[in-house]
């Protein structure tokens, strides 16, 4: 790697105790993997076969991971700050890059017609694109719970690391 070239955020494997941070790790677009019911072996072995960080609350398991990152409080707002100031890499903006859903990635969507779409405010062509997952389908566009997320990132990045 070149001097001064600055590494990509990681692409992450996060066991079921970090679910709320595994969601707002994809609502700014990294690659982020939830897993729920796997056993510590099972985890172990996904993150080093796809090359992923195993994010965890667990002691043990974070040190017999090859690459992990120990969260240590129960409060997602520390959690975030953590990973942001071990991995300063992490984007700090919503990204409408991957599903918060399932992690598959997001492409814009024609919405055509206004109301066109039954599922889709009738308002949506006016406040933004929409996008849909490429893996489960589900649709996102810009609303009032975007500007919450993002309120929320700006504060606690603000409020810097704990």
């Amino acid at each position: 790697m070149r001097s001064g070239a600055v590494t990509p955020a990681p692409r992450w494997l996060v066991d079921e105790m970090l679910g709320r941070l595994a969601r707002y790790l994809r609502f700014v677009g990294c690659d982020t993997v939830y897993v729920r019911g796997a056993s510590d072996d099972e985890l172990l072995e996904r993150a080093r076969r796809e090359g992923r960080v195993l994010l965890t609350r667990d002691r043990e398991l974070s040190r017999r991971a090859r690459a992990s990152f120990l969260v240590e409080s129960p409060h997602l707002a520390e959690q975030w700050r953590a990973v942001r100031a071990a991995y300063p890499t992490v984007p700090t903006t919503v990204a409408f890059d991957r599903c918060t859903l399932c992690n598959g990635r997001l492409e814009p969507e024609d919405a055509g017609p206004a109301g066109s779409l039954a599922d889709a405010p009738p308002e949506l062509p006016r406040r933004g694109p929409l996008y849909r997952c490429c893996e489960c389908g589900h649709r996102y566009w810009e609303g009032s719970h975007t500007s919450s997320i993002r309120a929320r990132l700006a504060t606690w990045e603000a409020s810097g690391p704990q």
